[in-house]
């Protein structure tokens, strides 16, 4: 048998340099994020079939990397399976976000959890996607959730922390922008315009792509279903008429009459008007009509935020009150916002900012055959330079010193010294 020396497609290797970088900016978040008192906690990247395949993650269930099932309990589902359904082959598979094993988190350990429970994940997650620019089949999300608070305080309060951790990080020198909508609205929308309630999702579908076909596209794509050009024009007005500002929407909720949509609406200004009025922030907030974000568990705020210049979206999250209950029988209020940790390290990478982990690094290096009393010495100036707060790195001398040197100051270490016996 061959050995493969390259990682599986979709997946890689991350050296040194970049794993740096990488802690680096997950400390930063880290920080933020406690700072609003969020409590880190952690899921196993293993989770049961039935709950990741429980019609709530959309296109993301397609993509599931699923775990046979072992043993005796592989050989009885494959006698099973011999008619062609391969469902019971697996038990279990590897997760494609955070939120779904967050809920059976809170589910489980409830009883124990502060109330609200602000949670704080960072890891790895899994998708069978096809691989591209930013994206991978294993990447990490970090994401900030509060369970237990049904107002829009958790809403705010998401927007503040995840804007504050994105621009520690220096995002904000792409101007990021965050968009807003409500799943109501959507929804209400699509009723008020004429479409057949039970064909919503089919649209949402269509909607989630307008920023990239354009109103046109959207039009086009609508017609070429079968639905009437009253219902489709009725719509473009809808969603094309009222972007922007916080008396946007609450003007789209005045002028439909609908009143899920005037509350959802006024919900959305509420929460701009917040987040465009605090001291000493300046965040740039958008409503967004258009905005659809495709898992199927979210109920009501949604939020993106976008560097234009990426073409996609770094952050996305809203509000999912209805997926905890799946696992209980009651529901509780829920809302995340999760920062696509893989996109943020693109951009600074492509642009060599923000990638500093602005600590001194010194590198020791020692001559062969060193006296043990000489190289206790060394040692000890290693722990002092450490408890400075400095990396320091200790190796033997190698016989083409110059090139390890050159090494080393490619790796970022400023000050190399040579200790000799």
């Amino acid at each position: 048998m061959t050995f493969v020396k390259k990682p599986v497609t979709g997946m890689r290797d991350i050296l040194p340099e970049e794993m740096e970088v990488r802690n680096h900016l997950m400390s930063v978040i880290r920080e933020v994020y406690v700072s609003y008192g969020f409590s880190q906690m952690e899921t196993p990247v293993v989770e049961h079939i039935e709950n990741l395949t429980s019609k709530q993650g959309g296109d993301n269930e397609k993509l599931i990397f699923r775990i046979l099932k072992r043993g005796e309990k592989l050989l009885e589902a494959g006698r099973e399976a011999e008619g062609g359904d391969l469902e019971g082959l697996a038990d279990s598979g590897l997760r494609y976000d955070l939120t779904l094993p967050l809920a059976r988190y809170y589910a489980n350990n409830q009883a124990r959890l502060q109330k609200p429970f602000k949670a704080l994940q960072m890891g790895p997650v899994f998708r069978a996607d096809r691989p591209q620019k930013g994206r991978f089949r294993q990447f990490v999300q970090c994401d900030i959730d509060i369970l237990g608070d049904p107002t829009n305080l958790a809403e705010k309060e998401l927007i503040f922390a995840t804007t504050e951790a994105l621009t520690r990080l220096g995002m904000d020198k792409y101007g990021f922008k965050v968009y807003i909508n409500d799943r109501r609205i959507l929804f209400g929308m699509v009723r008020y315009a004429g479409f057949p309630v039970e064909d919503t999702e089919k649209i949402l579908i269509v909607l989630d792509k307008a920023d990239k076909i354009g109103a046109e596209g959207v039009d086009s794509e609508l017609s070429s279903m079968g639905y009437e050009a009253e219902a489709i024009k009725k719509l473009r007005e809808l969603l094309f008429s009222y972007s922007g500002t916080a008396e946007a929407a609450r003007r789209m909720g005045q002028d439909i009459d609908d009143e899920e949509i005037r509350q959802a609406a006024e919900n959305v200004a509420d929460i701009m008007d917040t987040v465009t009025s605090a001291r000493h922030r300046s965040i740039d907030i958008c409503f967004d009509p258009t905005l659809v974000r495709g898992m199927g568990y979210y109920t009501g705020t949604i939020f993106e935020v976008k560097v234009e210049s990426f073409g996609s979206s770094i952050c996305g999250g809203g509000r999912y009150d209805r997926m905890i209950g799946k696992f209980t029988g009651q529901d509780v209020p829920a809302v995340g916002f999760s920062i696509g940790f893989e996109r943020i390290v693109t951009i600074l990478s492509e642009e060599g900012a923000g990638l500093s982990a602005h600590k001194k690094k010194l590198a020791f290096l020692i001559e062969k055959d060193m006296p043990k009393d000489r190289l206790s010495e060394v040692f000890e100036l290693c722990r002092r330079e450490r408890e400075s707060g400095h990396i320091v790195f200790m190796a033997w001398m190698a016989k083409n010193k110059k090139f390890q040197k050159e090494g080393l100051m490619a790796e970022g270490y400023e000050e190399i010294k040579e200790f000799y016996k």
